[in-house]
């Protein structure tokens, strides 16, 4: 995204922290095409997700799974043409795209390509993944390295519901733990925020403090009731009083769709 007539400048990666910091709210919501686009960016989002939940949403899908890259291309130039329909901000959101199932996690090479692919064929300005494997992390540096930035997904996975199904995650010591290092190491591969889909709002909350990078809190919030919102809406948190590093925390609703839970 570049300047628009008007001169709004796009927001990026780094505005963000620095937002977290200063202790502003950041809104963050999903749009699949130019309407939504256009609605969600009025309400004042500074950041715009375009989801692979499209598949499910828009397309029809029972999972994420069968959504494709071109696709997901699609929805993300029509999402671009969407944002400044109306009476443009004064700051343009991030605009952010999943990387659908199979497009990063088949070798590294393969990783780049799909992720320049979106950045060189859409308005996105970043890309977001999930997991937190070691070959993941590893795709996440490669991606940062090829100046790509990466908005990581743990917890609650959609690309992996054959074997997570949509069950609250990291609910012992030991799932907790093993999320917690996967959070570090995501961090220190370069990820520049982190959606926490799913997990004990305690957690959450302890991941906040401790990261550095912008945080992300999925289904729920804080109040560990999921509720239920317009599709795709999210909020980032200010950090608590006195709270350390500079994590921004996004609390992301869990929207229902035909009986499924999505996001």
């Amino acid at each position: 995204m570049g300047l628009r007539p008007g001169g709004s400048v796009p927001l990026r990666p780094g505005d963000l922290i620095q937002f977290k910091q200063e202790g502003r709210p950041i809104a963050v919501l999903t749009a699949w095409d130019a309407l939504s686009a256009a609605l969600v960016e009025a309400a004042g989002a500074d950041v715009v997700l375009v989801g692979d939940s499209l598949a499910m949403v828009v397309l029809g899908h029972a999972t994420t799974l069968p959504v494709t890259l071109e696709e997901m291309l699609q929805h993300c130039r029509a999402v671009g043409r969407g944002l400044g329909l109306g009476r443009p901000p004064a700051r343009q959101p991030l605009l952010v795209c999943d990387l659908p199932f199979l497009s990063y996690q088949c070798g590294l090479d393969g990783a780049v390509a799909a992720a320049g692919a979106v950045l060189k064929h859409s308005p996105a300005a970043a890309v977001k993944l999930e997991g937190g494997e070691p070959e993941t992390v590893a795709v996440v540096d490669r991606l940062v390295r090829s100046g790509i930035p990466v908005m990581a997904h743990l917890g609650l996975t959609p690309q992996s519901v054959h074997r997570l199904g949509y069950r609250r995650q990291a609910t012992d010591p030991m799932g907790q733990e093993r999320l917690r290092r996967a959070a570090l190491n995501l961090e220190a591969a370069g990820s520049f925020a982190l959606v926490l889909e799913h997990v004990p709002a305690d957690l959450a909350a302890s991941l906040r403090r401790e990261l550095l990078v912008n945080g992300q809190m999925a289904a729920g919030g804080w109040s560990e009731d999921p509720g239920l919102s317009s599709p795709g809406v999210r909020e980032i948190a200010p950090p608590p009083s006195g709270g350390g590093g500079g994590a921004v925390v996004v609390l992301v609703v869990m929207v229902v769709v035909m009986g499924v839970v999505v996001v």
